[in-house]
């Protein structure tokens, strides 16, 4: 030094390394990243406090015994698929599902284009009217449907005789309270089709329309060859997103039929809340609605891929 003191190279380093924490703590916090995950740390808090504990919890329940004093490990699940009541439960389950979502499927498809072929001032009614289903809640709009099914005051039953019929026990036959429960949940989730459908057939380019219609291309061909391949992931999407909630259905069927007639349509979360809450075998409980897991999770993993892979080849 110019004085005749001279500094410790270990001071300077030690003076410098504060500094260079400071400039790495910087432009750690000016990563987009970052900020990201700051801005989605609540949202992950929550979801970890209100989904993946309870999930957690669900699946430690479900290896105990009734008085949960005990781990019984997968008795529970052997015990439940012994019991011809819990077979017909597996069997409802998927047929109400796996039925709903298609009906769904379709019925908003074909509405999604007829809204799209309407003029946009006169789309916006139809659209809103449309959506009505949708927007009641779903315990409100089943009661009334409930009405329309009652024994004893049934519209649909009155209509039936004013025109020399007779009445038809809509929720006292099995196979046709099965088919009023899935014509309740087709009734509610369409319109949520409907505008996804919708939005995606707004994205399609007019110029791929136009080059089919240039190559002779009919309506029939357009539809398959253009607007499905375009919907695709959409359409992956949606039913992947539909098939999950009505797997876990419990409004309409805990309204319309608890259940009955004997016990036939039942879903996995209404025969959970019986034998889960009413009965008081909370372990049992827990192992039925973990029954839904597997499927759901093989239906997740075979539609995200498809849909990971159709991603890929359009980014290629």
């Amino acid at each position: 030094m110019a004085d005749g003191t001279s500094v410790p190279i270990d001071a300077i380093a030690t003076r410098r390394a504060p500094a260079r924490r400071a400039n790495a703590m910087q432009r750690f916090a000016r990563r987009r990243s970052t900020i990201a995950l700051l801005l989605a740390l609540p949202l992950i808090l929550l979801i970890a406090g209100l989904v993946v504990y309870p999930a957690i919890y669900a699946i430690y329940l479900s290896m105990l015994n009734k008085r949960m004093t005990h781990f019984v490990g997968l008795g529970n699940f052997a015990f439940l698929l012994k019991r011809h009541t819990f077979q017909l439960v597996i069997f409802q389950s998927c047929f109400f599902a796996v039925s709903a979502v298609i009906l769904k499927a379709i019925i908003g498809f074909i509405l999604a284009h007829l809204m799209h072929n309407i003029p946009s001032r006169n789309q916006r009614i139809w659209r809103g009217l449309l959506l009505v289903p949708w927007v009641i809640p779903l315990a409100m709009s089943t009661l009334g449907w409930w009405w329309l099914f009652d024994p004893s005051y049934s519209a649909f039953n009155w209509i039936l005789n004013a025109l020399g019929f007779q009445s038809v026990p809509w929720l006292g036959e099995t196979w046709i309270a099965r088919l009023c429960v899935v014509a309740v949940n087709v009734w509610f989730g369409t319109p949520f089709f409907m505008i996804m459908y919708l939005a995606a057939l707004k994205s399609v380019p007019d110029q791929l329309y136009e080059a089919a219609a240039i190559d002779g291309a009919g309506a029939v061909q357009k539809l398959f060859f253009v607007t499905l391949p375009m919907m695709r992931n959409i359409i992956a999407i949606t039913v992947l997103f539909s098939l999950i909630v009505t797997f876990a259905d419990f409004d309409i069927v805990r309204i319309l039929t608890a259940g009955g007639p004997q016990d036939t349509t039942h879903l996995f979360a209404t025969y959970a809340f019986v034998v889960g809450i009413q009965s008081g075998d909370i372990p049992l409980g827990a192992s039925v609605s973990l029954f839904m897991l597997p499927i759901l999770a093989i239906a997740a993993f075979f539609v995200l891929r498809g849909v990971n892979r159709r991603s890929k080849e359009i980014a290629a």
